[in-house]
């Protein structure tokens, strides 16, 4: 058995990242802060590289799945003998050739942008300023507002077409409004004079047009909802007629946009938030022309920066990056461009991915996990003392028709539509966005495609879809340290089994509860099991609530319950698999490295959250990001679980050990 070394840095070394017990701390008391005990090592010898603003297990998988990709592109980006088809090869091959060319993008400077520029000039109305926001929606360029097609969550077995709020830059509404972000606004309002400036706008309208895009913007957050608003799927699903959305949002011409936009006239549109485009309406009516003209000068800049030359990009980072996050230096130029082919093209870039890199044993033996998994979740529903019949029948009912997807899509995306030029970076990424709008709009109201993936296969996540009713586990996560097949099944069970577990129980969270067994928004819970839900989910939330990662900076424990229900779900279901193994002799009982099977699990679950990260990301995490930082990941949930109190000796009165009454369980 070999182990990563943990003081060499995966930034540099394409280690394997697998468990091992040098990442320990063993001087850290497993009672007390078990997160340090499994992962210390590796926190003090693994500090963020320079050219990332967090640094984990993820990041370690993901550095060396870029490495195996970059071996793909740039072997396919060697010119070749021209087809009359595109293959996918070609065409990954092309896009990154035009993303590493920066001596052809810094000669272009901002030519790229020049009609979109001229189409801003000419703008001569609020009718106009709609018309073009819908022009740039086409092609993947942000502002006022979003977007998407999606199965609708009422009627799961078609799409239907969302608009939502957005329209800002910084990342959240509370980057404009609170006052922990002073320091951050000071630092935008400069980057945008900055900015300007590089794309040739005169210094005496410098500082002006830098307050009015921060004015129209600081008015979009004000009306925005915040992210624990944003989760009631309930509360941001607003149907309206075509005649209704003429009626409410009358300046902003409903169905023109849509015309423009390429949906045509659909029976009706979801609004997310319809208070916030009653500001979008209203700014409309009373923002002068001339700052509508900045503002969509601005998004069309900030959208397209890192493809264009290093002025513009090197300033986009320096804010964006090492302001906001903390990041010292970009990624390298090779990995920029990677990311960009995977999030244009990417299952073109995925299939050459799979080809190479996923055997079938792979394939096989997740299968087998997911199976497992099932088997324990099917039954701790049967048991489930607290629910009634009545919503057990119907939770039951449920999980009999969910599915999961492993590895890659059955049948991959074809993108032989989309032209791809060697010579043109920019408008490789905007055609490909314009492909996915159009494949997207043309689909409003028909049926779903149930085979569809929303991840790339390269991808190191996995997701829960509540409108199919699905886990998905792309090839890029089946990797140590979550899936080794050299490892035993204990630490395979303490990472991709927990994981398995948690995308299942996501289907049962704090807000995946609200979808039915076809994927629909429907309430099938009786009034007494719901309240005895609610009761129990928000002792988790006051749990989490209590924890400090900053000063004066706590988790939120409302934006973070579902990721937190997910995660104590996970442990319990995956937990409960490996002891059926070691029950029925699968998996031998003896110790490894000087522990047990047991106690292995919770190393393994402890390592797979192992994250060094830098203040500035923190906060942003903390105010933006529905899951709990790694070290609260880790030991929250298992401070509930006598599980892991027995595996460890862990007394009452440990911090490791919630007293009785507070403790939760849900699945």
């Amino acid at each position: 058995m070999t182990h990563a070394d943990p003081v060499r840095s995966a930034a540099t070394v394409p280690t394997v990242p697998r468990f091992s017990v040098d990442y320990m701390d063993r001087s850290a008391d497993p009672k007390v802060d078990f997160y340090r005990f499994a992962a210390g090592g590796w926190i003090d010898h693994n500090p963020v590289p320079a050219d990332k603003a967090r640094y984990s297990g993820f990041n370690e998988l993901s550095d060396r799945n870029f490495l195996l990709l970059r071996e793909i592109l740039e072997s396919a980006s060697r010119p070749g003998r021209p087809t009359s088809r595109p293959s996918p090869r070609r065409q990954v091959g092309d896009f990154y050739a035009a993303a590493i060319d920066r001596s052809r993008r810094e000669k272009r400077g901002f030519r790229p942008l020049e009609p979109d520029l001229a189409a801003i000039r000419r703008v001569a109305s609020t009718k106009a300023v709609v018309d073009l926001v819908a022009r740039f929606h086409q092609r993947g360029i942000p502002g006022l507002f979003g977007a998407y097609v999606a199965p609708d969550e009422m009627e799961s077995s078609i799409y239907a077409l969302y608009l939502v709020q957005g329209g800002l830059s910084l990342p959240d509404r509370d980057y404009y409004l609170a006052e922990t972000f002073a320091k951050a606004r000071e630092g935008y309002a400069a980057h945008l004079r900055r900015a300007l400036g590089l794309v040739g706008i005169p210094a005496a309208r410098i500082d002006g047009e830098a307050e009015s895009i921060a004015r129209i913007e600081t008015e979009l957050a004000k009306s925005s909802r915040s992210r624990v608003d944003l989760r009631d799927p309930h509360k941001n699903y607003n149907r309206f007629r075509l005649d209704e959305l003429a009626r409410r949002f009358r300046r902003l011409r409903p169905a023109d946009y849509l015309a423009r936009l390429g949906a045509g006239a659909p029976a009706y549109v979801v609004v997310g938030q319809p208070e916030f485009f009653d500001t979008v309406d209203r700014l409309l009516g009373s923002v002068p022309l001339s700052d509508w003209k900045t503002y969509l000068r601005w998004n069309l800049l900030r959208s397209s920066a890192e493809q264009l030359h290093p002025a513009i990009e090197n300033e986009h980072f320096d804010f964006f990056h090492r302001q906001l996050l903390g990041q010292q230096q970009p990624e390298p130029e090779w990995k920029r461009a990677a990311i960009v082919v995977d999030g244009s093209i990417g299952e073109a870039l995925g299939r050459l991915y799979v080809q190479r890199h996923f055997p079938k044993e792979a394939e096989a033996r997740m299968a087998e996990l997911v199976a497992d998994l099932r088997s324990v979740f099917k039954g701790r529903l049967a048991r489930l003392p607290w629910m009634t019949d009545t919503t057990k029948e119907k939770a039951l009912r449920k999980f009999e028709r969910f599915t999961a997807k492993i590895g890659h899509p059955a049948k991959y995306r074809d993108y032989s539509s989309v032209r791809v030029s060697r010579s043109d970076h920019l408008g490789n990424v905007r055609r490909a966005s314009a492909f996915e709008m159009r494949r997207n709009v043309t689909r409003i109201g028909g049926p779903v495609d149930t085979t569809e993936w929303e991840m790339t296969p390269p991808t190191v996540n996995a997701y829960f879809h509540p409108t199919k009713n699905e886990i998905v586990f792309p090839a890029g996560i089946l990797q140590p340290p979550f899936f080794d097949v050299t490892m035993d099944d204990a630490v395979n069970y303490g990472g991709i089994g927990v994981v398995i577990g948690h995308e299942i129980t996501h289907g049962y969270d704090d807000q995946g509860r609200k979808y039915d067994a076809d994927g629909n928004l429907k309430d099938w819970w009786t009034d007494s099991d719901a309240k005895e839900f609610q009761a129990r989910a928000q002792r988790i939330i006051d749990q989490f609530n209590r924890f400090e990662p900053l000063p004066n900076a706590h988790v939120n424990g409302e934006l973070t319950a579902g990721e937190n229900i997910a995660d104590l779900g996970g442990l319990r279901i995956a937990y409960e698999a490996l002891t059926r193994r070691l029950a029925d002799g699968r998996t031998p009982r003896h110790p490894i490295d000087g522990f047990t099977p047991e106690q292995r699990f919770f190393l393994s679950y402890g390592q797979i959250w192992r994250m060094n990260v830098r203040e500035e990301e923190a906060r942003r995490l903390l105010t933006i990001d529905p899951h709990s930082p790694g070290r609260y990941r880790v030991n929250g949930p298992l401070a509930n679980l006598p599980e892991f109190f027995d595996a460890w000796n862990v007394p009452e009165g440990s911090p490791m050990r919630q007293s009785e009454e507070h403790r939760v369980e849900i699945w």
